[in-house]
């Protein structure tokens, strides 16, 4: 599903299709019933924001190596943008 589809559904602007509800109860492994009645078994929400540097990277490495892979490639890029920033910022100032 494109992360476009994927807002629009958590935002309520659009409908999911059943046939997207059965791929993502395949993906987890579970059957469409379990899916749509989760009831008391919902996950509940990881909020990373009351964490340690060294929890989060232990969470991080829970994730499947596909998902680390996109955390590592923001955290890359963020990283990029500050060090060229910076690079502007002081070559800039100089001049």
């Amino acid at each position: 599903m494109h992360r476009s589809n994927y807002s629009k559904i958590e935002n309520g602007q659009r409908e999911i299709s059943v046939a997207a509800l059965d791929k993502i109860a395949a993906f987890f492994n579970i059957t469409l019933d379990e899916l749509v009645h989760l009831g008391e078994d919902i996950p509940k929400e990881v909020s990373i924001e009351d964490k340690t540097t060294v929890e989060q990277i232990k969470l991080i490495q829970e994730l499947d190596q596909e998902e680390k892979n996109m955390v590592f490639k923001m955290i890359e890029t963020f990283l990029t943008k500050k060090k060229f920033k910076d690079f502007f910022n002081k070559n800039i100032a100089a001049l």
